[in-house]
């Protein structure tokens, strides 16, 4: 019997979500910027502005040019901004260089604030980035299973295990959030980086979405 709609549906979403997950392992240290038809439904789908989302895409990429100019291949920094807050993930070899790292990134034009995550520790290796990037893929078809919130409201970032919540989110969305990734296999540890809103600011928000306006 051929499979139904839905569940066509679903399984083409998560494989997507896979897809998209592995995407740091092929791009190394540094964001890659989507573009086309898959940036803008995202776009669509995200509480930002759109004005916001474009300015987290170039926060990223400036940070990422300014590293690799200051710092080459001595670091492996991973750059998430989110509503012009940036989180810094990755590894660095001293402590002096993790300070450089946000001490360049904060130099960045229209940066709000910064989460320095990096480790002192050698650079991870192709394996563990890796099993990140499927720890990664299994939180967020998990948050589509749980139903309990919009999915594509949370941000997930995972470095050594260890995942990273970033988002526009009630503080219910946030808890209902972080004990699905915290359940998930292979998590060590949830951060929690997240920007909460009220209930009303929420639903203005997602009003305005899906209105197009």
């Amino acid at each position: 019997m051929s499979e139904s709609r839905p569940q066509l549906t679903r399984r083409t979403f998560l494989l997507g979500l896979t897809a998209a997950a592995a995407l740091p392992v092929l791009q190394g240290c540094f964001p890659l910027v989507a573009g086309g038809v898959g940036a803008g439904a995202a776009m669509v789908a995200d509480r930002r502005t759109s004005g916001a989302y474009v300015e987290d895409e170039g926060i990223e990429w400036r940070a990422a040019s300014a590293l690799r100019d200051r710092m080459g291949d001595a670091v492996h920094v991973n750059i998430t901004s989110f509503n012009r807050n940036v989180l810094l993930t990755g590894e660095a070899p001293s402590e002096a260089h993790r300070a450089e790292i946000e001490r360049v990134v904060s130099g960045v034009s229209n940066v709000r604030g910064i989460t320095n995550e990096v480790q002192v520790a050698g650079i991870a290796s192709l394996t563990s980035r890796s099993n990140d990037s499927v720890i990664t893929s299994k939180v967020k078809a998990r948050f589509v299973d749980a139903a309990t919130f919009g999915a594509h409201h949370v941000k997930v970032v995972t470095e050594a295990s260890t995942v990273y919540l970033l988002g526009l989110v009630t503080r219910r969305e946030a808890d209902a959030a972080t004990d699905v990734a915290r359940t998930t296999s292979g998590v060590r540890k949830v951060v929690r980086v997240f920007e909460y809103i009220t209930d009303q600011e929420a639903r203005r928000l997602d009003g305005q979405r899906s209105s197009g306006t």
